[in-house]
């Protein structure tokens, strides 16, 4: 056992520092029926793949990674999963560069590995793109949910895999509106917390069926 994560580890800092590409860790499935509700885990049949790809070794077991596809969608008590690409990876944007915010391809996330847990936090923000000005100067920005999305594996040196063992997962929620005609012109809602119900807490979830990630 200590001689497979010893090999893992080298394997990571070999392929980094030989400025080869970054090896990575693949789960295949399919998209979520439900692309922005995270408590439906229904899966629809197009296939997708969960891929983090190592981009940089930060040091002290570190790593920097790139997300593409999404990241496994499930819940408590419910054997379905489905690949979240659609709030796992989000929206970016600069109004004078790209006017909206374009959906992303791939998102940073950030790892930790000590040769057995592998912990992996990626962070994303979704805009429905609902904002808007009505009569009267009155308006509403989008609704923006920010996202994170805490990921805790095992290493399986025999099956050369990562079990995903438990996931953290919590949304916020921002959203401003008001009207040049009013006393107070500007409302601000602001929502650390905001997965089932204003001010509740970060959903800590166990899969029931076997998520493996393998060594690409």
């Amino acid at each position: 056992m200590k001689i497979m994560q010893a090999l893992v580890l080298t394997l990571f800092s070999f392929m980094l520092q030989s400025n080869a590409f970054g090896i990575s860790i693949v789960y295949s499935g399919f998209e979520c029926l439900n692309a922005v509700d995270t408590n439906d885990s229904t899966p629809k049949g197009i296939p997708v793949q969960s891929k983090f790809e190592v981009i940089q070794d930060a040091g002290d077991g570190i790593y920097r990674l790139s997300l593409t596809g999404g990241i496994p969608r499930f819940n408590n008590n419910n054997h379905d999963v489905c690949i979240d690409n659609a709030t796992a990876i989000g929206y970016s944007g600069i109004p004078a560069v790209d006017g909206l915010p374009q959906p992303l391809e791939a998102i940073n996330a950030t790892a930790y590995f000590n040769g057995q847990t592998l912990i992996i936090v990626v962070s994303s923000l979704y805009t429905d793109l609902s904002g808007r000005r009505n009569p009267f100067s009155s308006f509403n920005t989008s609704l923006v949910f920010a996202f994170t999305n805490t990921l805790i594996f095992e290493f399986d040196p025999r099956a050369s895999s990562f079990s995903l063992k438990k996931m953290i997962r919590n949304r916020g929620f921002t959203n401003t509106s008001g009207s040049t005609n009013s006393i107070t012109p500007f409302l601000e809602t602001i929502l650390p917390s905001f997965n089932d119900e204003v001010q509740d807490k970060p959903k800590i979830l166990t899969p029931i069926a076997r998520i493996e990630f393998l060594l690409d």
